[in-house]
């Protein structure tokens, strides 16, 4: 089953997060993941969510995204996210229709 971070980001920093964005996708790479969608353009369709940047990132699985998240290797990344964002983020198992 795979793994999903989802994040919404607000960015209050703007070179800060870019310093971030530069670096900080050869270390999802290294936990197996992979950007699904990537801040682009959100069209609202229903309801109310207030959603800013949104980011969908792929594991191979739950656990490949902890790893990732509370890995050594993100944690000044996530250091960095955080002093130049207010972000929202989650992690979400995928679906599996075994």
């Amino acid at each position: 089953m795979k793994g999903y971070i989802i994040a919404n980001i607000e960015v209050r920093d703007p070179e800060a997060f870019e310093r971030y964005r530069a670096v900080v996708a050869p270390v999802i790479a290294r936990f197996g993941g992979r950007y699904l969608i990537r801040g682009g353009k959100i069209k609202h369709k229903e309801g109310e969510m207030p959603l800013q940047r949104l980011v969908v990132l792929e594991f191979p699985s739950p656990d490949a995204a902890e790893r990732f998240y509370h890995s050594d290797d993100y944690r000044p990344l996530l250091e960095l996210r955080s002093a130049a964002t207010l972000s929202q983020v989650v992690l979400v198992e995928g679906y599996d229709p075994g």
